[in-house]
This record gives C-alpha cells, sequence and structure tokens, in this order.
C-alpha cells in the first residue's frame, strides 16, 4: 500500500515553487534536522507570495489567483470559504497566524477524532459484511485506486502488518500501519 502516490497538496507545489533548490546531500541533511524552522520558513515565503498587495493579509481574491499559477482551480466560493473557515478575526482576510493554521491543520484534533477517520478510511478497504481487509478487499480497494495488484501480491502487503498472522488486517493493525 505505500506504493500508492499521494496527490500533491497545493501548498508542496507552491513551497517547491518559492523555496531555494537544495544542491547537495548536507544541505538535505540540515534541511530535515531543521525540519520545523524550514517549514515555517517555506510557509512565510508562500504567505508573501500570496499576498500580492502586500498588506500583510490574504484576500479570497488573491488565493484563488495564487492557485491558478499553480495549475489549480479554486471557485469563488471555495475561496471564500477557505478564508472563512480560518478568518478568526472575521475580516474576511487571513493574516499570517491564520494562514499558517490553515496550512499547518488543527493540530489540536484530539485521539478520539483521528480515530475516527482512521476508522473512516479502513471501512474502505474491507468488503462490506467483513470486519478486517483480506488480500480480496485491498486487491479490490487498489483497484478502484488504480493500483492493479494480484491477490498473491496483496497477501504479501497485509503479512508486513499482520502482527498475529492470520492473514488479515485487523483495525489495530492497520491503525499500526498507518502511522
Amino acid at each position: 500500500m505505500e506504493n500508492i502516490a499521494q496527490p500533491q497538496s497545493s501548498f508542496m507545489k507552491l513551497c517547491r515553487k518559492l523555496s531555494p533548490k537544495r544542491k547537495d546531500s548536507a544541505a538535505e541533511r540540515q534541511h530535515i534536522k531543521n525540519g520545523d524552522h524550514d517549514k515555517n520558513r517555506d510557509i512565510e515565503a508562500v504567505f508573501a507570495y500570496m499576498d500580492a498587495n502586500k498588506d500583510g493579509r490574504i484576500s479570497p481574491d488573491e488565493l484563488q489567483k495564487s492557485f491558478m499559477t499553480l495549475g489549480e482551480q479554486l471557485s469563488d466560493e471555495e475561496a471564500e470559504a477557505a478564508v472563512r473557515l480560518s478568518d478568526t478575526d472575521g475580516d474576511g482576510m487571513l493574516d499570517f497566524e491564520e494562514f499558517a493554521q490553515l496550512v499547518k491543520g488543527d493540530d489540536k484534533c484530539s485521539e478520539e477524532e483521528k480515530k475516527m477517520e482512521l476508522k473512516e478510511a479502513f471501512k474502505m478497504y474491507i468488503a462490506e459484511g467483513e470486519e478486517c481487509i483480506t488480500p480480496r478487499s485491498l486487491k479490490m480497494m487498489l483497484k478502484k485506486l488504480g493500483e492493479s495488484r494480484t491477490t498473491d501480491n496483496c497477501r504479501v502487503m497485509i503479512r508486513a502488518f499482520d502482527l498475529n498472522h492470520d492473514g488479515v488486517l485487523s483495525f489495530d493493525e492497520f491503525a499500526l500501519m498507518m502511522r
């Protein structure tokens, strides 16, 4: 399941577009060491880029135009909704703190909420009437995602995380795999 390509976020595309290219492995190791600092610097660079009129705030229009530079479409309604969801002071704009929170997501998400999200994802991989992920149900889901695998391939994938060696993945095994 690790080989499934995840769609890249528009934020990450902007980071790559705006961040200086790293030229050597020493620079890359330093980047990994300074992960939080670099992420904040990336957020600052993206914010500065999106803040076209340099007033220290991002309007729905600026957000929409920034997405267009990436070849992404964001409707007026979507841009306004994104701003509205993160606009804590009610001014209809995103200041840096509001933007950073939008990009980082809700880190205050409770463990219970995270578990519920995992359960929803788990349900996508189980066949109707089943309580665990079988090689057959995994094969069917991967096919829906555009990944063609044999049942034997799916058995091997399951075996990597099958702690009790019963040939299937329980929710707990799935949750461990998703960490």
